[in-house]
C-alpha cells in the first residue's frame, strides 16, 4: 500500500521495534498526528479470548472522563412520556414504529448511537440486520436499553464509548483527539484500560492482552507495553 509524504515523515518518528510506555506513546501518537483535520486517536487490543464462546464475550461501556471530541447524534426509540424526556435530555432524533421504514427502506442513517426502552426492544428488533453489523443495535450492557434515558444520553453526550471484541478478538476503541493534550489523552487511555481489564472473563485461561497499538487516524501505529498496562 502506497503512503503520501506525511504518512512517511510521522513513521520515521516511531522505532518499531519498540514497545513504549503509554506516556510515550501518547507523546508520539500527538507528534504523528500531522493531516490537516483533527484526527480521532485510537486504541486497538489485541486480546487472548475466543469471542466464538458466549463465556469469553467482552461488551461493555465507560464514560471516558474528557470525553471524544466528537458530537455524538443519538437516537432513541421510546413512547409515551419517554419520547418527552428523550427530547428534554437533548436526543437528536426521537420516534417509535414510525421511524422503521425511513431505516429499512430509505437508509437513514444519520446517527451515531441508538438508545431504546426495554417495551420499544421488539420494534427495535426488527433492524437488526441493519444496526447489528453497524455497532448501533442498543444493547443493556452498553447501557442503551433503558428506562433511564435521561442518564443514558447525558452520559454518551459526556463522552460514553461502546467496547467489544470484533470478529477477530480485537477491541478498537477512540480515545480522544489529536487536539486534546497529553494529560487529557492520558486520563482517558488510563479509565478505559481499567474498564476492559475489569472485563477479562473468568472463563479466560492464559494472556488476556496479548498486544496493544495507539494511533491516530492517518499516522503510524505505536506499539504499547503490554505488561505494564495489565499490571
Amino acid at each position: 500500500m502506497k503512503r503520501g509524504k506525511r504518512y512517511a515523515e510521522a513513521a520515521k518518528l516511531v522505532d518499531r521495534s519498540v514497545q513504549y510506555d503509554a506516556a510515550d506513546a501518547i507523546a508520539l501518537v500527538k507528534k504523528a498526528a500531522v493531516a490537516k483535520f483533527d484526527e480521532t486517536i485510537e486504541v486497538h487490543l489485541r486480546t487472548g479470548c475466543d469471542g466464538r464462546h458466549a463465556d469469553q464475550q467482552i461488551r461493555g461501556a465507560v464514560v471516558l472522563p474528557h470525553g471524544t471530541g466528537k458530537t455524538v447524534r443519538i437516537l432513541v426509540f421510546a413512547k409515551g412520556a419517554k419520547l418527552d424526556e428523550a427530547q428534554a435530555a437533548g436526543a437528536d432524533y426521537v420516534g417509535g414504529e414510525e421511524l422503521i421504514p425511513k431505516i429499512q427502506h430509505e437508509g437513514w442513517l444519520d446517527f451515531d448511537v441508538v438508545v431504546a426502552t426495554p417495551d420499544m426492544m421488539g420494534v427495535v428488533g426488527r433492524l437488526g440486520r441493519i444496526l447489528g453489523p453497524k455497532g448501533l443495535m442498543p444493547n443493556p450492557k452498553a447501557g442503551t436499553v433503558t428506562m433511564d434515558v435521561t442518564k443514558a444520553i447525558n452520559e454518551i453526550k459526556a463522552g460514553k464509548i461502546e467496547y467489544r471484541l470484533d470478529k477477530t478478538n480485537i477491541i478498537h476503541v477512540p480515545v480522544g483527539k489529536a487536539s486534546f493534550t497529553e494529560e487529557q489523552l492520558a486520563d482517558n487511555f488510563q479509565t478505559l484500560m481499567d474498564a476492559i481489564i475489569k472485563a477479562r472473563p473468568s472463563a479466560l485461561k492464559g494472556q488476556f492482552i496479548r498486544s496493544a497499538t495507539i494511533t491516530s487516524t492517518m499516522g503510524p501505529g505505536i506499539k504499547l507495553n503490554v505488561a505494564k498496562l495489565v499490571n
